[in-house]
């Protein structure tokens, strides 16, 4: 518990700065990339090129954290977000596309390394307070939806002729605030001595035994295609609101509320797992990602918009909570940083996609399209939980006909 006290508010403040600085990029990368590109096609390049550096960057970032500890490792990732930064800024006052999009991959590489704050709140603790660490810590995020957009607002036209330029010298202050925060950062060190029986699996298992548990599968299915289907609708919505003639008032408010929709029921998603059960809490998820795109097809006003993305915020909330809970219970203490980093991996991988091919499709088909592609990927996620629940169902019948054999 003294563990929890004391590195949660560090690792939940890193995120809050780290998720701050995501929004704010979100908020204006696209429209950044669209007043700079030679064609307009490559206007969410920037966006992708943040989860290709993420990609990038998971696994290594992973097994060198292993080596020098995750203390070290986050700051030495700082490095890399007050440069992409300055180069960012720099990028957009000389009207210099490809080097925006350079700024873009080192500020992926230091979100490479700050995805791994979950985790690290997750090693902090122990049993049941997983979950509330790993929400708490994500819960930070509350305040990105706050200080990134308004910050993106208030910044816009600092600087004549350069629109977002200030918004991204403000970066550079962050990524410092982040610095300092982890300068506090005190985890316990973990023995190996111990990890023979973490989480009731034998320990230094081969990849491929890991890979074809049951639960990892349904942790990097729900993780990947919950997060690539957020990242896929809401790297559109910028370019789909601009199209449909809305002002970038009402999209800065619609990422806004997004946000607060990703990051508000991390105060109480812990508990309902606690109380309901991880399939339970990633179904709702789900559920509620497909609600979403009900909304979206309905219209195209601002209200539409704003609800479909508050929707799907709270489904990435339950399923990525509920995903990453999932997969620290399939290794051992010896396994965890090649486990977490092809979770990781995989997940920004699909990231990647999403964001790369979701600006193309929009432009080419339109903003109905692009929310008709992320049903399939829903379906399966469905689906896998579907799977796993049936599995504790049939385990839960034998072990009760066991019982009675035995009486």
């Amino acid at each position: 518990m003294n563990s929890f006290r004391r590195n949660i508010p560090v690792l939940a403040t890193s995120q809050a700065l780290m998720m701050s600085s995501m929004t704010l990029i979100l908020t204006t990368a696209a429209l950044v990339g669209l007043s700079l590109a030679p064609d307009k096609k490559l206007a969410t390049i920037p966006v992708a090129i943040i989860f290709i550096a993420v990609m990038c960057t998971s696994i290594p970032a992973s097994l060198l954290m292993e080596r020098i500890g995750r203390k070290q490792g986050f700051l030495f990732a700082t490095s890399f977000g007050i440069t992409g930064s300055a180069l960012a800024m720099y990028a957009i006052l000389t009207s210099n596309f490809w080097m925006f999009v350079v700024s873009m991959f080192l500020v992926g590489m230091f979100n490479g390394f700050g995805n791994y704050f979950r985790f690290a709140a997750a090693d902090a603790v122990e049993g049941d307070l997983k979950s509330k660490a790993i929400s708490y810590v994500l819960a930070g995020g509350v305040i990105a939806a706050i200080v990134g957009p308004n910050l993106a607002s208030v910044t816009r036209d600092s600087f004549d002729n350069a629109p977002f330029a200030a918004s991204y010298a403000a970066l550079i202050i962050m990524y410092i605030l982040i610095f300092l925060s982890l300068l506090f950062l005190k985890l316990p060190e973990q023995s190996l001595s111990s990890e023979d029986n973490v989480n009731g699996v034998t320990s230094n298992r081969s990849m491929l035994e890991i890979v074809l548990q049951k639960k990892f599968l349904v942790a990097v299915i729900v993780g990947m295609f919950g997060y690539g289907v957020m990242t896929f609708l809401m790297t559109a919505t910028p370019l789909a609101m601009q199209h449909h003639n809305h002002d970038f008032s009402e999209v800065s408010f619609t990422i806004q509320w997004h946000v607060l929709g990703m990051y508000v029921p991390s105060f109480f998603t812990g508990h309902l797992i606690n109380r309901f059960g991880l399939n339970r809490v990633m179904f709702i998820g789900a559920v509620l990602a497909l609600l979403c795109i009900v909304v979206s097809l309905q219209g195209t006003t601002a209200t539409h918009f704003w609800l479909a993305l508050v929707l799907l915020g709270l489904g990435w909330n339950f399923m990525f909570i509920g995903a990453t809970t999932l997969l620290t219970e399939t290794y051992s203490l010896a396994e965890k940083a090649k486990t977490q980093a092809l979770n990781d991996f995989l997940i920004f991988t699909t990231m990647t996609v999403a964001s790369l091919s979701a600006g193309a499709l929009q432009h080419q088909f339109g903003w109905q399209m692009v929310n008709y592609g992320a049903i399939p990927f829903l379906v399966i996620v469905i689906l896998s939980l579907l799977w796993l629940w049936n599995d504790k169902v049939n385990s839960t019948n034998t072990s009760s006909t066991c019982d009675e054999t035995v009486t």
